[in-house]
């Protein structure tokens, strides 16, 4: 069982606690830093995110029932005031509760139903090869996106793409991710998509240039779509890691590496994600 499906179990069995991040990677036997991490990687929230929104959904259906009052259904969803919870409400929603007791309907309503707690949630992937890489240079266009819905993503290979293969200094033709996770407790993380470039090179100002130090890579190869990537990240970091006895790198900064054999219009082909081990 992967450690993401524990901790989805654990979450869905008690929501409505109480509980802090520690005691969270506690019991799912995983480090705080590491789970905080990971979680947000598989399933597109921070942890604190989802507990929210399953609160929040639960007390919505509450409401629709016609809840005699909304301070009490406030309480039961973590909140000490009736103020507090309609901020979190609405923000969620859109809608205050009030207006949700009185329609007795949640058809306009986003509601987040509970993941699920199934081994699909990660794909199983072949064992990785372990490579030592020294310093590498980036060059490109650098975003911030919200995990739960990374849709500016292809818009922004789009826009790298008019300069792939015209960056000064460029060291050959792949293309590289580098996902900055260290905001995932916020809901959102840091993405370059680039080219490596020499220790020299002088690129456009508009691009980014981002310097990943000398570490040793786990690298996995994905098979199928792009779009499915997330799938091999959850199962390196959600199954194989746990199982291999190594541990992630507590630098936030995994690679997607898309090679020459990638074919952008099909979206398949050559492609790894290399995550960063720690020294043994």
């Amino acid at each position: 069982m992967s450690a993401i499906i524990k901790t989805l179990w654990v979450i869905e069995s008690r929501f409505r606690e109480d509980m802090s991040l520690d005691r969270l990677a506690k019991m799912v036997g995983l480090s705080r830093f590491y789970l905080s991490r990971i979680f947000p990687l598989e399933t597109g929230y921070s942890i604190a995110a989802y507990v929210r929104a399953r609160r929040l959904t639960e007390a919505a259906r509450v409401l629709a029932a016609g809840a005699p009052d909304i301070l009490s259904v406030a309480l039961e969803a973590g909140y000490s005031s009736h103020e507090a919870f309609t901020r979190a409400f609405r923000d969620q929603f859109g809608v205050t509760p009030e207006t949700v007791r009185k329609q007795r309907s949640l058809e306009t309503l986003n509601l987040v139903e509970p993941l699920k707690m199934e081994s699909q949630l990660t794909q199983p992937v072949d064992d990785p090869r372990i490579e030592q890489r020294p310093l590498m240079r980036f060059a490109g266009i650098l975003r911030r996106h919200p995990m739960s819905n990374p849709a500016g993503l292809p818009g922004q290979w789009q826009e790298f793409m008019a300069y792939l293969g015209n960056i000064d200094g460029q060291i050959g033709h792949a293309a590289y991710g580098v996902v900055d996770t260290s905001t995932a407790e916020k809901g959102d993380f840091d993405y370059l998509c680039g080219a490596q470039v020499t220790k020299f090179a002088t690129p456009a100002p508009e691009l980014k240039v981002l310097d990943i130090p000398a570490r040793t890579y786990a690298i996995f190869s994905h098979k199928g779509h792009v779009t499915a990537i997330r799938s091999t990240i959850g199962a390196a970091y959600g199954d194989w890691l746990p199982r291999s006895g190594r541990e992630a790198s507590e630098d936030a900064s995994f690679i997607e590496y898309y090679g020459p054999g990638f074919d952008p219009d099909s979206g398949t082909g050559d492609i790894e994600i290399w995550v960063p081990l720690k020294a043994r």
